[in-house]
């Protein structure tokens, strides 16, 4: 399932991200967190994970991924690997196409962390760079994403992902992984669709008999697939 959060972050929070993501945060290479194949594609910076500055910003992204009950719906979120933060512009501006490790290790907190879904936060606006494209591939073929400051989309952690050479201007982005409690991702898109669906017919005809019943069915195959 691929899904977009409109405005996880407010206008505020990405104006402090992106004061913080300036001249004198400390990017490295963003091969150090590279899989042997990722490697050889990668050439972008990465903010230092064990810097002040990507501890203030990884609580100020989980802060708003927990205010969110779209994602909360999707995600079904078991553990969340510590947001990271990248940059994309002038000799190092593409990342090509690859797929995420199956499971993730945190160096700052240790946790492993299986990356069932891939999430990209964007804190550029889309007219001040260009290129940059995250492109996800899929049963349905590729799709270019690119997305307001503040927006993010999950994508299926199984996908080959890419993101497209950057020509003018720096595109600065969060990503991360999460690990859910159902981990197919058909099953976790019944669950939402009908988690959806409910929220409308509550909204429509209120607390019925129905709608009752079908809670029960949403929350008794939740029983039957989640891990916690």
């Amino acid at each position: 399932m691929l899904l977009q959060l409109k405005q996880l972050l407010t206008p505020d929070e990405v104006a402090q991200a992106r004061q913080l993501l300036g001249r004198d945060a400390p990017w490295l290479d963003g091969r150090v967190s590279a899989g042997s194949q990722a490697r050889t594609r990668k050439s972008n910076q990465q903010l230092a994970q064990d810097s002040a500055v990507s501890r203030q910003l990884q609580a100020l992204v989980r802060q708003a991924l927990q205010r969110e009950p779209l994602f909360l719906s999707a995600a079904l979120p078991r553990r969340i690997y510590n947001p990271l933060f990248n940059r994309y512009g002038g000799e190092t501006n593409a990342f090509g196409p690859h797929v995420d490790g199956a499971v993730m290790h945190s160096a700052s907190t240790g946790e492993w962390v299986r990356s069932d879904i891939s999430c990209t936060l964007f804190l550029s606006e889309p007219q001040d760079y260009d290129g940059g494209e995250l492109c996800v591939q899929d049963s349905w073929g590729s799709r270019g994403i690119k997305l307001a400051a503040g927006d993010a989309v999950l994508y299926p952690g199984t996908s080959v992902h890419e993101v497209t050479p950057v020509t003018r201007g720096v595109r600065l982005a969060s990503f991360f992984w999460i690990e859910s409690m159902v981990r197919s991702d058909e099953q976790r898109r019944l669950l939402f669709d009908l988690d959806m669906n409910l929220l409308k017919l509550r909204a429509q005809l209120g607390e019925t008999t129905e709608t009752i019943a079908l809670t029960g069915v949403y929350h008794n195959l939740l029983r039957e697939w989640a891990s916690t």
